[in-house]
């Protein structure tokens, strides 16, 4: 058994897809499902769903129309090795009407949050010297975007 997040989007559920697969490795659209009938959500022919792979993991894009959209409830955490992997993420996803919000999430164009999280941030909260583990969350805190040498720094103070 293999379970895929089904993200719903509002008629751009291919493009989207296909923009989430050109940022990470070992990605790809798998199968596009269009709709074989005229129904509420989409015309006879229109893209229905999209499956694909990211990193691969399996997902679902459904064209179901405007009734809902994406909130801070459910977000995408992405690992990152390093900063320029950290820098390359945050300004492909927040660029053309993305946004940023606080301490390594940002919207992306399609209304998806994700957070953009080094590997060194997730070690230092887990430091087994809780004031470590403190002074880098503090830091994390004041960012928008995470700099991990800012943080670093602030772990080691």
């Amino acid at each position: 058994m293999t379970i895929a997040p089904c993200f719903w989007f509002d008629g751009n559920a291919e493009e989207a897809a296909n923009f989430y697969v050109s940022l990470f490795p070992n990605s790809r659209v798998d199968h596009v499902t269009t709709y074989p009938t005229d129904t509420p959500s989409g015309k006879r022919g229109e893209v229905m769903l999209v499956e694909f792979t990211l990193d691969g993991k399996p997902y679902q894009g459904l064209n179901g129309g405007p009734r809902f959209k994406f909130n801070e409830a459910v977000s995408l955490s992405v690992p990152c090795r390093n900063q320029a992997e950290v820098d390359r993420l945050w300004s492909a996803l927040t660029a053309n009407g993305g946004r940023p919000v606080q301490c390594g999430w940002l919207q992306d164009k399609y209304g998806l949050f994700w957070q953009i999280v080094p590997e060194q941030l997730q070690a230092l909260v887990r430091h087994p010297d809780r004031d470590v583990a403190r002074r880098a969350m503090e830091a994390m805190f004041d960012m928008v975007k995470i700099d991990i040498a800012t943080i670093e720094a602030a772990a080691k103070a």
